[in-house]
């Protein structure tokens, strides 16, 4: 299993291969395609992150002492974004979710691309994946 360090090196790579920002939005909606979708039972308001304009679900289950993360949302550049934090976060364990930093998304520059209400949205995307690793950690303690 790749470590959330790599796999946000492979993601700043694969954005720098993009010369303008059209081309890395693309890449997003892309992404967003390939999200391992969250079950239909999970679309509820306590999976729906608060704080996005758009609606995002995010599910996580514990899966042989790592974190295991589905998502959707309605909107396809925020399907693209989950997609990018799930591909990071998920299948790893709590505490490496805790202990990672999320400098890579300045590094693809994604924050200086979002309007202010899908930057707050991002924020509190990680957030919740942030408070899903808390809770897990906490039970398996």
């Amino acid at each position: 299993m790749q470590s959330i360090k790599d796999i946000q090196a492979d993601i700043i790579d694969e954005f720098s291969m993009f010369e303008d920002w059209e081309d890395r939005y693309q890449y997003m909606i892309d992404l967003g395609k390939t999200l391992p979708l969250i079950n239909e039972q999970y679309k509820t308001d306590e999976n729906i992150i608060k704080g996005c304009q758009s609606k995002v679900w995010v599910h996580a289950e514990i899966e042989n002492s790592n974190v295991v993360f589905t998502a959707d949302s309605d909107a396809i550049i925020t399907k693209g974004i989950i997609a990018i934090l799930i591909r990071v976060f998920s299948n790893q364990s709590p505490t490496a979710i805790l202990e990672a930093n999320t400098d890579f998304i300045d590094e693809i520059g994604l924050k200086e691309h979002l309007s202010a209400t899908r930057a707050n949205g991002l924020v509190s995307m990680i957030k919740q994946i942030k408070m899903y690793a808390i809770a897990y950690q906490a039970q398996l303690n």
